[in-house]
């Protein structure tokens, strides 16, 4: 498949957005996993700077708006994690195929797919139609260290 023809970080940049460091995984598991030219990046929660941004359920702690914003930081979180697995080049990224996203719900709330808007809007920009994909948007009742939302991505990457 040919490669998407854009400078993944200066698009990033470009959106005035920043792509830090991958955070460390806090269980035992990898960031990452790949096998052929699939890539599998293991849930980002809102890590920012080494602070979680969102805490707590959507609605009753956390807005909807906030929850977006979260869920677009987890999205940076997975291309940084993307990163590190890739040898430092977001470049070999083909696709996105397949995003996972858990959002911490109060009892009654339906709006998941708002939430992980967030998410996908933010791949979209920066791949263009390439990061068209495929999505689940999941209530919890609760995430990791309290998370307000988490990400799960598949790539469909260059070969070796």
């Amino acid at each position: 498949m040919p490669s998407t023809g854009i400078d993944v970080e200066a698009r990033i940049a470009g959106l005035g957005l920043t792509l830090g460091q991958a955070p460390r995984p806090v269980a035992s598991y990898v960031p990452a996993v790949r096998v052929g030219t699939l890539l599998f990046i293991s849930g980002q929660i809102p890590f920012r700077e080494g602070r979680l941004i969102a805490q707590g359920a959507v609605p009753t702690d956390v807005s909807i708006e906030s929850a977006k914003e979260a869920a677009a930081q987890c999205a940076l979180n997975v291309l940084a994690a993307a990163r590190d697995a890739l040898a430092g080049d977001l470049n070999r990224i083909r696709r996105v195929v397949r995003l996972g996203v858990f959002v911490c719900s109060a009892p009654g709330f339906t709006d998941q797919p708002a939430v992980a808007n967030g998410a996908s809007d933010l791949l979209v920009r920066v791949f263009g139609d390439t990061g068209r994909h495929a999505r689940a948007a999941v209530g919890s009742v609760a995430l990791p260290l309290g998370a307000t939302v988490e990400v799960e991505a598949l790539f469909e990457v260059a070969p070796d």
